[in-house]
């Protein structure tokens, strides 16, 4: 679907979300929409923007009916389709926010599905100058503000570790460690990754991720985490 305007009645059928908590959250300015002749309006890019910004600061409540609503209440595993055992490095030699960027898309590119990985990274690292993906729980997750279809033969997620951490701009200040790559085809299945991915994150799974050095191991728990969050469903 094109970057339109969208009614409040659409905007919350798309967001899983009651039409009048975003009613209520327009009138507060908490979202990006605007009066147009007494009706208001929400320009979909921008809502876009601000799910990516702020989904990890929504109610678990809200973040289960965006991940439904973006899925279809499809149970399938997504994480489990698309991180691949050989886009996992527990141990990815970084030391800085821009070798990190870097490490990540060499990561991706050996599954082999990266057509574009200078366009890629040239996506991620504008992302993070325009907002950072740093949570206060030691991940990130660094990801194009718009899906790239054309910059991988298939959407695709790389899982990393710096086990001493780096400085990439997390809210609380610590240094970040555990990095998911984000790679999506459509803004869809974008949105429903990062929504399983905050479901996910919300558990113990960042404290284990440290503990692990075997990307077979923490492929495990990826899936296991994952089928825990489908099963509260």
């Amino acid at each position: 679907m094109p970057y339109r305007n969208m009614s409040i009645d659409e905007l919350a059928r798309h967001i899983g979300m009651d039409a009048r908590i975003v009613r209520k959250w327009a009138e507060k300015g908490r979202l990006p929409g605007v009066m147009v002749q007494g009706q208001w309006r929400f320009n979909r890019a921008q809502m876009l923007d601000w799910l990516q910004q702020e989904i990890h600061n929504l109610d678990p409540k809200h973040i289960a009916n965006l991940e439904r609503a973006m899925s279809g209440g499809n149970d399938d595993e997504v994480l489990g389709a698309l991180l691949p055992p050989e886009a996992i490095d527990m141990n990815l030699p970084a030391r800085s926010r821009a070798s990190v960027l870097k490490e990540l898309v060499s990561l991706a590119e050996r599954t082999g599905l990266v057509y574009d990985p200078l366009g890629l990274l040239t996506a991620v690292q504008e992302r993070e100058e325009l907002y950072p993906t740093a949570l206060p729980n030691g991940v990130a997750l660094p990801h194009p503000r718009r899906p790239l279809p054309y910059a991988t033969a298939e959407p695709l997620v790389c899982l990393a570790r710096v086990p001493a951490g780096i400085p990439f701009g997390a809210p609380d200040g610590q240094l970040t460690h555990v990095f998911f790559l984000v790679c999506s085809h459509e803004e869809r299945q974008h949105l429903c990754v990062l929504a399983r991915l905050a479901m996910m994150l919300s558990t113990d799974l960042p404290a284990r991720l440290l503990e692990i050095d075997e990307p077979t191991e923490a492929l495990a728990l990826i899936l296991e985490r994952e089928q825990q969050v489908i099963a509260r469903r």
